[in-house]
């Protein structure tokens, strides 16, 4: 029986919850629990405090945030928002609280040294603000500070380091809702680390596929930890951006089999939503001069298997999937002023390919 995976909701969306929680509370000595978030698309989704706080001068609220059958990093993540009178005039700012990054690098949507809170959760916590102090006779002048215990640990475990987030977590989210498996979240930091490329002046940047494709490329071209964008199974996603945000060069790096994908037309590179074709790799086997392979590589096991084969046979099957890829990256990018090279290679990091 197959069963419907469930949503979730993001850390802006919490956030934004939280910081109602907590408005409400600095004002009326109340917090509502569960408390309701209007989010853009029109979703009125209601949130359980997991804690609440209130002292001289401050008010405090956290949620724990619920992502449903995505397997993000921050699922289960308390996210607190505590909110404290501010000077007249200057309506809602934010302060990164422990756990939350701070931006160190040009080339975000936010200024270099603000708290790593995105425009979107800003304007979803500013307008709940708004909407708390317009119920109960606030001024709409408040400081948000918004903490997330343990975030600065999990922020390890994103891009949030290369993207110059220093600190801690992101405070993230578009509409508020997490839709499982969608990697928007890694998509989303592909674009970062694109914008901060570009804001640096970097001429050549690397889409790598994994840890060792990137190991490959850095000895390559020497290029800084800037220049690396996170690529994943994502080469769409690389390519696409850069069509619209050019950078003058690119290189795309990862194993054989994962750029024999690419090479055949795909560009989510995931086992679940593409595979090899064997065929195509026989078609170039035998428009290269090889026929006699074409059944043994019809046949192979795996992409790596097929590789073998070939080059106990004296051909660099590696190359003619490089090209191919090339091709399909630039494609891709369509008129965009990009130049691309492509980088193939075998489980051990040996090159096997370029083009």
């Amino acid at each position: 029986m197959v069963t419907e995976l469930r949503y979730g909701w993001t850390t802006g969306a919490c956030a934004t919850a939280a910081t109602t929680a907590a408005c409400t509370a600095l004002l009326t000595g109340d917090f509502p629990d569960p408390v309701e978030v209007l989010l853009p698309k029109g979703k009125r989704p209601s949130f359980a405090l997991a804690t609440e706080e209130l002292g001289d001068g401050f008010a405090s609220a956290g949620v724990i945030k619920d992502a449903g059958d995505d397997p993000d990093v921050t699922h289960g993540a308390l996210i607190v928002a505590t909110v404290r009178a501010g000077e007249p005039g200057t309506g809602v700012t934010f302060r990164a609280g422990p756990g939350v990054g701070t931006v160190t690098l040009p080339g975000l949507p936010l200024p270099v040294g603000e708290p790593a809170i995105n425009p979107v959760p800003r304007r979803l916590m500013t307008e709940a603000v708004e909407r708390v102090c317009s119920a109960h006779g606030g001024t709409g002048d408040v400081v948000v500070e918004i903490s997330i215990p343990h975030g600065e640990e999990l922020a390890r475990h994103t891009w949030n380091p290369r993207l110059g987030i220093l600190g801690g977590l992101s405070v993230l989210g578009t509409t508020g809702v997490v839709v499982p498996y969608s990697c928007s979240a890694w998509i989303d930091s592909i674009r970062r680390g694109v914008d901060v490329a570009r804001a640096l002046g970097h001429r050549h940047v690397a889409g790598a596929v994994g840890s060792t494709s990137e190991r490959v490329v850095m000895q390559l071209y020497g290029l800084p930890e800037t220049a690396l964008l996170d690529m994943g199974d994502f080469a769409g996603a690389v390519l696409k951006y850069l069509r619209a945000h050019p950078v003058p060069r690119l290189t795309l790096a990862g194993g054989f089999a994962k750029l024999s994908k690419l090479a055949a037309g795909y560009l989510d590179l995931h086992s679940k939503r593409s595979q090899v074709d064997l065929g195509l790799l026989a078609e170039l086997a035998e428009q290269a001069g090889y026929p006699a392979l074409r059944g043994p590589i019809l046949e192979a096991n795996t992409a790596l298997h097929a590789l073998e084969l070939a080059h106990a046979e004296g051909l660099a099957l590696g190359e003619l999937v490089a090209e191919r890829a090339r091709r399909v990256a630039a494609d891709v990018l369509g008129d965009a002023p990009v130049d691309v090279d492509i980088v193939a290679i075998d489980r051990a990091g040996t090159i096997v390919g370029r083009a």
